[in-house]
């Protein structure tokens, strides 16, 4: 499971299903997605973290054409509720 910190303004859209992606920097042999992988993102309030957290799987993997090398566009699915 990958486990990311994501800013406050974002984690409200994620978890409301509006937002249903995540744009995240790959590390060759460090932190590369696949699909059916789980993601646990973290809320930040500026440097800190709130506590809120909540897990989806992986539903889509897309790199190349139109983005940078070494980012990939998840296509993200909730596998948990809001967990505080």
């Amino acid at each position: 499971m990958h486990h990311l910190k994501i800013k406050k303004e974002y984690f409200h859209d994620v978890c409301m299903g509006v937002k249903t992606f995540e744009v995240r920097e790959e590390i060759l042999n460090e932190r590369i997605f696949f699909v059916y992988e789980s993601v646990c993102l973290h809320e930040l309030d500026g440097d800190n973290e709130t506590g809120r957290s909540i897990c989806f799987l992986i539903s889509y993997v897309h790199r190349g054409l139109g983005i940078e090398k070494g980012y990939a566009v998840l296509g993200i699915k909730a596998l948990s509720e809001l967990s505080y």
